[in-house]
């Protein structure tokens, strides 16, 4: 769509308007056995067989000698010996699984290849040391089913040798006779242990299943597979085909994997023979465990299993990517947020004052048919018992983010977010646009997981902006926040965070944010509310460079995209002609950096390339490893990207018109969401798409009939949630989308709806009242203004039970979502009023279940996905307590705020000083680093005691340090630096060899003596100790600095060496 919808609101209190009422058979594999009657046709077999066989195994010879029949058993006919050495051999080893053929499945019809007669179990079989058959050559004969012919005629020859059949008699005593089975000699029983204890030993060497805690139910061996369409349908588990020879199969328990309980019965690729052991149809190569039952929360275990996954993952990879304090030389000043007054507020307010009506229907309570209509910038009280949120914003939502907020730190929780000043405006994206706006920030309280929230929404303060739309905005993922309670001397307030905003102007604005608490503190008490800024910006990105400069060649910002991973120092943008665009935040490149006359500066990228033929509408950055990123374009086109080599997608992926994507931390692919302009028939909605490395095909998450307008993941939940053009908000729960997901049955399990919002017909009169309740199917005309729609409509919002999911296909939300994706009609000749255009999870550790959404309306809401998130949702040790313990402690408390605060400003005052001063606190640095040294080396290691202590030699090591190592090595480093650019593990050690090949002798040389000097030494003596001990320093330098060096240039940024 080249356009988008805008608008605007005003003051009052939130309040009830009137009240009316809203109506709303196993399978088993058949071995295909030839019957062979004629003795005289395996003779010359037999004779091949005793001749090729081993001496006997130890132990076995007196159960050979045994087994020689009496004279009176040998009229046992050749036919049933031949018979008894089949089934001997068939239970004797263990049958394969034959490639192309599934186990449990049947077998195709015709003779099969003759099979190669097994040597151990060969000599077991009585009739096969027969030496009254003479020995003759070994003649080839083509096995396979004798015709009816042959068959006759073998009888009729069995009965004239056997004109009377012998009577029944007992068998030998080194017979066995099983019940319903064959005599088994006592040969057959030895090898049978013998290959159980075989068994027992290959049992042992197997590598045993890693622990899992309190995982959930595994199955124990995996089900055999249905090779046949047929047999799948019929619904009912097969019977294990390895009944007789389970002695021989090596039970080892699955581990915990996937949650399919069957694999593809489509895929017709042929498999490798695999042990018994093995799970199959698993492409990934990984086993699949069944995870049976169902979880507290009503949702079946295999659906869960991810989830628990999924958050202890995202908080051990948090510890590891993210920062806990970034941009050090961007504090909030109060100086440059200038308040302004009611007059010259008004152009950057929205218009609307006072939001359409609505009425909220929560499932499993009465309905009270109340109407609500709040002003602008106010909110109604959370519901007591399902704990959702409202309130107004003035205009049409198109931008939205959360505030990051470090794990374990009891804070309120923030929501940045941008409306249109205009619910009738619209945009052009193929021209640069700029006009007031306002930026707003809103303070949602203290967010928990057991407690409904004590405060309202608040509008906390506004940003005045004359760059337009804001058309994405994104918050720097850590390190920007402190604590709201840190000391800072004056103009310096506390941060809140880091903002980036993308502007219909082309530019991207970066704001430093700070609490609120703070700011407010700064006006007067007669200030105007709701408070208004106009703020200097600490620094404005733009295209180009210095020499050519014009934003309306890469036309508007469409989308951002920060760098997930520490230090946070890029940042990417995707522009209107198809361009992706990065900054280095923290250069210090006079190519790049410029600083401007009001003290802000104006950065220029270090990287861009062509990504898109046409507007690049969605950016993400992989969050495990940040060379990787992914690009969606209005040329339907999905990209992946190695940063290191961007000249070419490493996959490019033509499909629908993407308008979303969101790639959550543990996969290896995005989430996309899609217009439906392209779309085929009934493939519209949502869908996970590998990014290439696994290849696997296209997951259709959900289907959704209109456009999905927004999407948004969960790390903590690996769940998903979206909002679309008729009003609907689902979450869908994903499979582990490590294994392939084409095994994943029952899909609409894993989706549920959130709040649907219909646009119903409202009449003023009783009658009306009535006619409008009673309606069952809205049929709203088709108003097209903002004005014509809310005269005579109100929304309708229908709410989930979050707090459980029992039931949950049979329950009404989930039967009208699922009608709603195949049977609803799009009337896309009105203003859609219903429609939601963002939605966002919470990004934070304490209220990681929040989910924040808003639209066409103004109407902003919070829900909590309680079923995910409370106890009941959970299987990990002492649940969210239990995660709570490996949490770093909370900062909240009295104690924990004294001493973290003091250490932070002793922190944030040295790197003020190193920001203002770096050469001077560098010195200093090293002369107290060289002090500290000797004080440790007299105390610790030669144990003076503080009376003999020699403060003199400690006073020298702290000149030395100031007058010689700190500039020295200071400009060691910065020369050093321009000689090898670049911060990657293969700089890092080039510039290791350079240092400690070329700079660490010179420096030796130059050290000791100066040292020695110091210290009173003559120029003889002092010579004579540095040929004495310089070949020992030199070889002492290189068993510890290089590993230390390598370190250092590879972490460490140049002003902190």
């Amino acid at each position: 769509m080249d356009t988008c919808g805008v608008g605007c609101v005003a003051l009052g209190e939130a309040g009830p308007v009137r009240n009316m009422t809203v109506v709303d058979s196993p399978g088993q594999e058949v071995l295909n056995q030839f019957d062979v009657t004629a003795s005289s046709e395996i003779t010359s077999a037999e004779a091949s067989i005793e001749m090729s066989l081993p001496p006997p195994l130890p132990g076995f010879e007196d159960s050979l000698d045994e087994s020689r029949l009496p004279p009176e058993q040998e009229s046992f006919s050749r036919l049933e010996q031949q018979d008894l050495s089949s089934e001997m051999s068939k239970v004797s080893k263990p049958r394969a699984s034959k490639p192309g053929r599934k186990r449990g499945g049947r077998t195709r019809k015709g003779p099969k290849r003759p099979q190669q007669p097994n040597p151990p179990s060969a000599p077991l079989v009585p009739g096969l040391l027969d030496q009254s058959s003479p020995l003759s050559a070994p003649m080839p004969k083509k096995r396979g089913r004798r015709s009816k012919a042959e068959l006759l005629l073998l009888k009729l020859s069995k009965d004239l040798d056997q004109p009377e059949s012998p009577p029944p008699k007992r068998p030998p005593e080194d017979f066995e006779t099983p019940p319903g089975e064959r005599p088994r000699r006592r040969a057959a029983q030895v090898a049978l242990l013998y290959l159980q204890e075989l068994a027992e030993e290959l049992s042992t060497t197997l590598p045993a299943p890693v622990p899992r805690p309190e995982s959930p139910k595994v199955s124990s061996p995996a089900q055999p597979n249905k090779s046949q369409p047929q047999a799948a349908c019929q619904g009912g588990e097969e019977e294990n085909n390895t009944a007789r020879d389970e002695d021989f199969v090596l039970q080892v328990e699955a581990e915990d994997g996937n949650e399919s309980e069957a694999p593809s019965e489509i895929s017709s690729d042929p498999e490798p023979a695999v042990p018994r052991s093995t799970p199959r149809g698993s492409t990934s190569g990984k086993q699949k465990p069944h995870c049976r039952g169902m979880a507290p929360n009503g949702l079946p275990n295999h659906i869960m299993a991810p989830v628990w996954k999924c958050l202890h993952l995202t908080k051990d990879l948090r510890e590891q990517k993210h920062s806990y304090w970034e941009f050090a030389e961007w504090i909030p000043l109060a100086w440059k947020w200038h308040l302004l007054s009611e007059l010259e507020a008004a152009p950057y307010l929205p218009q609307q004052e006072k939001s359409p009506l609505f009425s909220v229907q929560r499932e499993g309570l009465p309905e009270d048919g109340t109407l609500y209509r709040i002003n602008r910038f106010s909110s109604i009280t959370a519901h007591p018992e399902r704990w959702d949120v409202s309130f107004f914003t003035g205009g049409p939502l198109w931008a939205l983010d959360w505030c990051p907020v470090p794990e374990g730190a009891s804070a309120s929780q923030y929501v940045a977010l941008f409306s249109s000043p205009d619910m009738n405006e619209t945009h052009a994206l193929s021209q640069l646009h700029s006009g007031p706006g306002l930026l707003q920030l809103w303070g949602l309280g203290t967010l928990q997981q057991e407690s409904c929230p004590g405060n309202r929404a608040h509008f906390v303060y506004g940003i005045a902006c004359d760059h337009g739309c804001i058309w994405d905005l994104k918050f720097c993922p850590s390190g920007a926040w402190e604590l709201p309670g840190t000391p800072r001397k004056a103009p310096l307030l506390p941060r809140l965070g880091l903002l980036a905003l993308a502007c219909s102007d082309g530019k991207v604005l970066l704001f430093s944010l700070p609490h609120p608490e703070a700011l407010l503190a700064q006006q007067p008490p007669d200030a105007v509310k709701p408070a208004i800024y106009k703020v200097q910006c600490v620094a404005t990105l733009q295209v180009g460079s210095m020499q050519a400069s014009d934003p309306s060649e890469c036309g508007q910002c469409l989308s951002l995209a920060w760098m997930p991973t520490r230090p946070h120092h890029h940042l990417a943008a995707g522009y209107y002609n198809g361009m992706v665009v990065f900054w280095n935040l923290p250069t210090s490149s006079p190519l790049q950096r410029i600083r401007l006359s009001d003290g802000s500066l104006k950065l220029y990228p270090f990287q861009c390339f062509l990504a898109h033929d046409q507007a690049v509408r969605a950016l993400q950055w992989c969050k495990a490893n940040s060379h990787f990123l992914v690009s969606a374009g209005s040329d339907r086109k999905i990209k992946f990207w190695d940063l290191r080599r961007p000249y070419e997608p490493i996959n490019s992926i033509k499909r629908f018109l993407s308008t979303e994507l969101a790639w959550l931390l543990p996969y290896n692919g995005v989430t996309v969401a899609q217009d439906n302009c392209y779309a085929s028939y009934g493939l519209c909605g949502i869908h996970y798409i590998d990014a290439g490395y696994l290849g696997f095909k296209a997951y259709f998450t959900a289907p959704r009939k209109g456009t999905v307008w927004s999407l948004s993941g969960s790390d903590w939940l690996g769940t998903i949630a979206a909002g679309d053009i008729s009003g609907e908000l689902i979450a869908a729960i994903l499979p582990d989308m490590a294994l392939n997901p084409i095994n994943v049955k029952r899909p609409v399990e894993r989706r549920f709806p959130i709040y649907k919002a219909d646009l119903m017909p409202y009449q003023d009169s009783p009658e009306g009242r009535d006619r409008s309740a009673s309606s069952e199917a809205p049929n709203p005309p088709k108003a097209r203004t903002y004005a014509e729609t809310v005269s005579h409509h109100y929304l309708l919002f229908q709410d989930t039970d979050l707090g459980s999911f029992h039931d949950l296909l049979h329950r009404e939300p989930m039967l009208r979502m699922q009608e709603g994706e195949g049977h609803s009609q799009l009337c896309l000749d009105r203003l859609q009023l219903e429609a939601i255009h963002k939605v966002r999870f919470s990004p934070n550790l304490d209220s990681y279940g929040w989910l924040v959404s808003g639209g066409q309306s103004g109407l902003v809401r919070i829900h909590f996905v309680r079923g995910l998130t409370s106890p009941l949702g959970h299987r990990q040790p002492g649940g969210r307590a239990g995660l709570a313990a490996e949490v770093p402690p909370p900062v909240g408390s009295r104690e924990g705020l004294d001493a973290r605060a003091g250490i932070m400003a002793l922190w944030r005052a040295y790197q003020r000083a190193l920001t203002v001063h770096p050469w001077k606190v560098q010195v200093l640095t090293a002369g107290s680093l060289m002090g500290l040294g000797d004080i440790i080396s007299q105390q610790l290691v030669e144990r003076r005691g503080l009376r003999e202590h020699q403060t003199g030699r400690t006073l020298t090591m702290v000149s030395v340090g100031c007058g010689f190592v700190g500039p020295v090595v200071g400009g060691w480093y910065r020369v050093l630096d321009r000689l090898v650019p670049g911060t990657t593990k293969v700089d890092a050690l080039k510039k290791m060899l350079l240092d400690q090949g070329g700079f660490a002798p010179c420096f030796l040389g130059c050290f000791l003596p100066l040292v020695g000097a110091l210290n009173g030494l003559s120029a003889q003596d002092n010579w004579a100790k540095l040929r004495r001990d310089y070949p020992d320093a030199l070889i002492t330098n290189y068993y510890l600095w290089p590993a230390v060096q390598l370190a250092n240039f590879y972490l460490v940024p140049l002003h902190y060496r």
